[in-house]
């Protein structure tokens, strides 16, 4: 499963979160958007009509919001989060020091957690790819964007949770 970076973890739950949402989107989401863009397409010169660039920006986002899910879905594998066994894997949360803070995060996919507020990085990630397979106790560093070396040591690997 790791070496396949289009393949996403996902609990039952998120799951069926994200399958509720796109077919809210899929269904009523774009027969309300049509019904505004052809309501502002009523009202005349489309060069100047703020309602009409609105409603069709907003349709926008609800088709690319649509693909992502359906990428999301096609491609999720479904079950309970994997029991930690003390190893960083997709679906842990991982306590760690990180530039010398202690943060603690999930490894997988922000559509896990929700509403959480935990922290999410994907596997595929620079820290994500740095800590997969890491156990606890382990130091390791990553580069990240700007160039400069992150050190980070695993302080402690758990079963998520939601």
């Amino acid at each position: 499963m790791a070496n396949d970076n289009s393949v996403t973890w996902l609990t039952q739950e998120a799951f069926d979160r994200r399958t509720a949402e796109l077919e809210q989107l899929s269904g009523e989401g774009r027969l309300e958007i049509a019904k505004k863009i052809e309501a502002a397409r009523e009202e005349g010169d489309l060069k100047e009509n703020g309602g009409y660039h609105a409603a069709k920006e907003e349709q926008g986002k609800i088709e690319a919001r649509i693909r992502v899910l359906t990428e999301l879905l096609r491609h999720a594998v479904v079950g309970e989060a994997p029991e930690s066994t003390g190893v960083v894997e997709p679906g842990t949360v991982i306590t760690a020091t990180i530039l010398g803070d202690e943060s603690t995060f999930l490894i997988g996919s922000r559509e896990i957690v929700g509403d959480s507020d935990l922290d999410v990085y994907s596997e595929g990630s620079p820290l994500g790819t740095a800590i997969i397979g890491k156990k606890v106790g382990d130091e390791t560093s990553y580069t990240a964007p700007n160039g400069k070396t992150i050190s980070v040591k695993i302080l402690k690997v758990e079963t998520y949770s939601a």
